[in-house]
C-alpha cells in the first residue's frame, strides 16, 4: 500500500474528515509518494501535476509527516497570495489536526523507526506545550504589560503562531496538533512599537502635511486593536509612505536594548518562526533570503527541505533578487524622509543634538538638498536614454508586465552622471558622524539605518552606471506615470541556483501545473532542468484528473491574418465579438500587449454594451482583485487582460466558459533580458528560439489554456486567434503540450 494512502486515499484520514466533500485522485497520491521519497532521500524533484490534482495536499501531507516523525523543518513557498491564504486558512489546519500523533491514527507503517515527536521537538530546544491560556483582554502596545504572545487565540497552543487569524482547530476530543506551522512575512510588514511612539512624539516636525499626520493617527488607532501588528490587518492608508516611519527595520532595531523588546510584534513572530516545523512564505521573501545566504547572512531559520509551488515563476523571480535595481521613487522617498525642503520637516529637523553639533545637522541637511537636485539630473538622464532609444526604434513600449512602460537596454557605461552617487555617499557618512552627537540613543539607531540606505543607493547607482556585475542584462524602464527605474539581472540564473539552491544540504521540490514543454516524459523537463540549474533532479509528470476531451473545445482560426499584418487588429475585433456572442459572454480575452488590448476593447465597446455585457479592462478598471471580483458578479461578464490574467486566476463554474488567446505569448524580442539571453545562447552556438523563446511561450500558453477548466464540472472553449499555431513549424509544439484528446474545431466557419 502507498505510504500516503492512509492519509489521502479513499479510506484515509482526509476522506473520513471531509465525507461527501472528498474526491479521490490517484494522481494526488502518486505525487505525494514521489515527494515523500524525495524528502526521505534528501533528493531534488521536479513535479508537474495538472490542474485538479490537489497539489497542495500532495506536498503538505508528506512534508508535515516528515516534520512530525523526524523533527525536520520544511519551507513551503508559494507565489500568489490566494494560494498562501488557502494553505494557511484551510489545508494546513485540517492536515495538522488529522496528523496529530497523539491519537495514533496516522502512524506511518513504513517508518517504524521514526523518533517520538515530543522527544524530537525537545531535542531541537522547543519547549513542551502548555495548556495555559491568556485570561485577560489584549492591551494597547504602549501599555507596559502588553505582550504579543498573549494575543495567541485561546484555541491555539502556547507555542503556536496565529496564522492570520486562522488557527489549527482544537476540540475537546482531539489533543492539540504537534505540528507548528508559521506564516513568515518580511520584517517590513511588522509595526515597530518604539518607532510608532517616536513618530507620535515628533509628528509636528516629522511629517510634511496634515494628511500624513492623519495617517499616523489611523495607525495609532489600529495599534490598539491589532493582534499581530502586520500590514495584513491594517486598513488602507491615505499616505502609505507613513508606514516607513513606523515599520520594523533591521537597520534601526535596538534589539534587547529596546524597552519594547519583550512585547515587540516582530520579535514575537521571530520566536515563533524559530520554533516552527513548517514555514510558509512567498517566492519574493524566499529568494531574497537565498540571495542573502549567498553572502553568509539570512532571514529564515535553518531548514531541511524546500517545496517551491508555482515553480514556473522561479527563473524570473530568482533573477530579480540576484540582480540590482534603483528607482526614482525610492531615492526621493529616502531623501524626503530625511528632509522636506518645502515644509522644513523630516527626521533631521527632529534631532536633539549637543549644541556644538547644530552646524553638522545644518550641513547634513544641505547635503540632502544637494543630493535631491543631483538625483533629478540622474533620473532625467535615464529618461533621456529611454526617449532616445524610443526615437531610434530600439526601446520596447507596452510590455505585458508593465502598464504602458517603456524599456531601453543599456549596453555601455556612463548612461547617467555619478554625481548623485557621490553625494549620497557623503550624506551617508554625515549621518554616521551625527550618531555621536545625539542626546537620545534611539536617534543613533535611526541615523544608522538612514545612513545604510543612502550608502546602498549610492553603491547600487555606481554599480549600475558602471555595468559592474558581469553576466547581467542592464536596462532603464520609464513607467506611464513618468517614474524611472534602472535595473540589472543575471542573464543565466542556472549557475546561481545550482550553487545556492540545489547545491546545499537541503532537498528541493518544485511543483507546478506548467513546468514542461511536451508530454514526452524523457524530454519534457529538459528546458526546466537547464534553466534552473538542476540537471540531475528526478522528475514526475502527471496529467490532470479532468476529462478535457469532454470538457474543452479548442477553436483554431487558421484563416486569421498574421499578427504582424495591418489587418490583424480588425480581424481580432470581428472574431472576438463572434465568439463572445456564441457563449453569451463569460469570457477572458488574453493579450500580450496593453496597447493592443486597449485598442481592441475600445473597438468592441459599443458592441458589448449593446448586448448589456459587463466589461472589465485590465489597467483601467481598478486592481486585479477588483476586476476579478467584478467579473465574478455576472456570468455574462467579459474581461480583457494581459500577463497577470494568464496565470494564478481561478474562476470556477459557468462564470468562465470562454478563454480567447489573441496571440501566442512569446516574450517581446527587444526586451533587455530577452536580448541578453538570445545573445548568450547564440554565442555558445545554440538556437535562442528553440532553447528559450519557444519553451517560455509554450509554458505561458499552457497557463492561459489552464484558466478554463478549474473543476470536474467546468466546460467551455479555448479560442486561439493566432494562425501561427497551425501555419508555422513550431505551432504543433504548442498543441503537443496540451492535455491529450482535446477536441479541435478548425475555423473558419460561418457564425451568422
Amino acid at each position: 500500500m502507498s505510504r500516503m494512502t492512509d492519509i489521502l486515499g479513499p479510506e484515509g484520514l482526509v476522506a473520513r474528515a471531509l465525507g461527501d466533500r472528498f474526491e479521490h485522485r490517484d494522481e494526488q497520491i502518486r505525487v505525494a509518494d514521489a515527494i515523500a521519497d524525495a524528502l526521505h532521500a534528501r533528493a531534488h524533484l521536479l513535479v508537474e501535476a495538472g490542474t485538479g490534482t490537489g497539489k497542495s495536499f500532495a506536498y503538505l501531507a508528506p512534508a508535515m509527516r516528515r516534520c512530525l516523525d523526524h523533527a525536520e523543518t520544511v519551507v513551503a513557498v508559494t507565489n500568489t497570495i490566494s494560494l498562501q491564504e488557502q494553505l494557511v486558512a484551510k489545508d494546513i489546519p485540517l492536515l495538522a489536526a488529522l496528523l496529530n500523533p497523539a491519537d495514533g491514527s496516522a502512524d506511518d507503517p513504513a517508518d517504524d523507526n521514526a523518533p517520538d515527536p515530543a522527544n524530537a521537538r525537545a531535542s531541537r530546544g522547543v519547549p513542551p506545550r502548555s495548556d495555559q491560556q491568556p485570561s485577560h483582554q489584549p492591551l494597547h502596545p504602549s501599555d507596559p504589560a502588553f505582550d504579543p504572545n498573549d494575543l495567541i487565540d485561546p484555541t491555539d497552543d502556547a507555542d503556536g503562531i496565529r496564522l492570520d487569524d486562522h488557527n489549527i482547530p482544537d476540540t475537546p476530543d482531539k489533543p492539540t496538533p504537534a505540528i507548528i506551522p508559521c506564516l513568515v512575512k518580511g520584517r517590513g510588514n511588522y509595526l515597530s512599537i518604539r518607532r510608532l511612539e517616536l513618530a507620535s512624539r515628533r509628528q509636528d516636525k516629522l511629517f510634511p502635511d496634515r494628511a500624513s499626520v492623519d495617517t499616523l493617527h489611523d495607525i495609532e488607532a489600529w495599534a490598539y486593536e491589532t493582534t499581530d501588528g502586520t500590514l495584513a490587518t491594517l486598513p488602507q492608508l491615505e499616505r502609505p509612505a507613513v508606514w516607513d516611519r513606523v515599520q520594523s527595520d533591521a537597520g534601526n532595531c535596538m534589539g534587547r536594548r529596546c524597552h519594547n523588546y519583550d512585547r515587540c510584534f516582530y520579535q514575537a513572530a521571530r520566536r515563533r518562526m524559530e520554533r516552527a516545523d513548517l514555514l510558509i512564505c512567498n517566492h519574493a521573501l524566499f529568494f531574497s533570503d537565498l540571495a542573502l545566504r549567498a553572502n553568509d547572512v539570512g532571514f529564515l531559520p535553518k531548514y531541511d527541505h524546500v517545496i517551491l509551488d508555482e515553480a514556473h515563476h522561479v527563473e524570473d523571480i530568482a533573477g530579480e533578487h540576484f540582480g540590482l535595481s534603483i528607482t526614482e521613487a525610492s531615492t526621493f522617498h529616502l531623501l524626503g524622509l530625511l528632509h522636506n525642503t518645502r515644509r522644513q520637516s523630516g527626521f533631521l529637523a527632529t534631532l536633539d543634538v549637543v549644541d556644538d553639533a547644530v552646524p553638522l545637522v545644518d550641513r547634513t541637511i544641505h547635503l540632502v538638498m544637494e543630493a535631491s537636485e543631483l538625483a533629478k539630473d540622474f533620473f532625467a538622464a535615464l529618461t533621456d536614454h529611454v526617449r532616445q532609444s524610443r526615437a531610434a526604434g530600439s526601446a520596447l513600449g507596452g510590455p505585458a508586465s508593465a502598464e504602458e512602460a517603456t524599456t531601453a537596454t543599456v549596453t555601455a557605461p556612463g548612461v547617467a552622471p555619478l554625481n548623485m552617487a557621490a553625494h549620497l555617499h557623503r550624506v551617508g557618512v554625515a549621518l554616521k558622524e551625527l550618531r555621536g552627537c545625539c542626546r537620545h540613543e534611539e536617534d543613533r539607531y535611526e541615523l544608522a539605518s538612514y545612513a545604510d540606505r543612502a550608502l546602498t543607493i549610492a553603491q547600487t547607482a555606481e554599480s549600475l552606471v558602471n555595468l559592474e556585475l558581469p553576466g547581467c542584462a542592464y536596462w532603464v524602464e520609464s513607467s506611464r506615470s513618468g517614474r524611472v527605474a534602472f535595473a540589472c539581472a543575471p542573464v543565466e540564473v542556472a549557475p546561481i541556483l545550482e550553487k545556492e539552491l540545489f547545491g546545499r544540504e537541503h532537498s528541493v521540490i518544485l511543483t507546478s501545473a506548467t513546468l514542461t514543454i511536451s508530454r514526452d516524459p524523457d524530454t519534457a523537463f529538459d528546458h526546466c532542468r537547464s534553466r534552473l540549474g538542476c540537471p540531475h533532479a528526478a522528475a514526475r509528470l502527471l496529467g490532470s484528473p479532468f476529462d478535457h476531451a469532454a470538457q474543452v473545445e479548442l477553436h483554431i482560426e487558421r484563416d486569421m491574418p498574421d499578427p504582424r499584418e495591418a489587418s490583424y487588429t480588425q480581424a481580432l475585433v470581428e472574431r472576438i465579438g463572434s465568439h463572445i456572442r456564441e457563449t453569451d459572454g463569460g469570457a477572458f480575452v488574453l493579450f500580450t500587449s496593453f496597447r493592443l488590448m486597449h485598442k481592441v476593447a475600445d473597438l468592441l465597446h459599443d458592441q458589448l454594451a449593446a448586448m448589456h455585457m459587463p466589461v472589465w479592462v485590465h489597467g483601467r478598471d481598478g486592481s486585479r482583485s477588483h476586476i476579478l471580483e467584478g467579473f465574478r458578479q455576472d456570468e455574462r461578464s467579459v474581461l480583457f487582460g494581459t500577463s497577470s490574467f494568464w496565470q494564478g486566476v481561478d474562476v470556477r463554474g459557468r462564470g468562465l466558459r470562454n478563454v480567447i488567446i489573441t496571440r501566442l505569448p512569446f516574450d517581446p524580442p527587444d526586451r533587455p533580458i530577452v536580448q541578453a539571453r538570445t545573445e548568450f545562447i547564440r554565442e555558445r552556438g545554440g538556437n535562442p528560439f528553440m532553447e528559450d523563446a519557444l519553451p517560455r511561450a509554450i509554458i505561458r500558453f499552457k497557463q492561459g489554456f489552464g484558466r478554463l477548466i478549474r473543476s470536474a464540472t467546468d466546460s467551455g472553449r479555448v479560442v486561439v486567434l493566432d494562425p501561427r499555431i497551425v501555419t508555422r513549424f513550431y505551432g504543433r509544439r504548442f498543441l503537443a503540450a496540451l492535455p491529450e484528446s482535446i477536441r479541435i474545431i478548425d475555423g473558419p466557419r460561418d457564425r451568422g
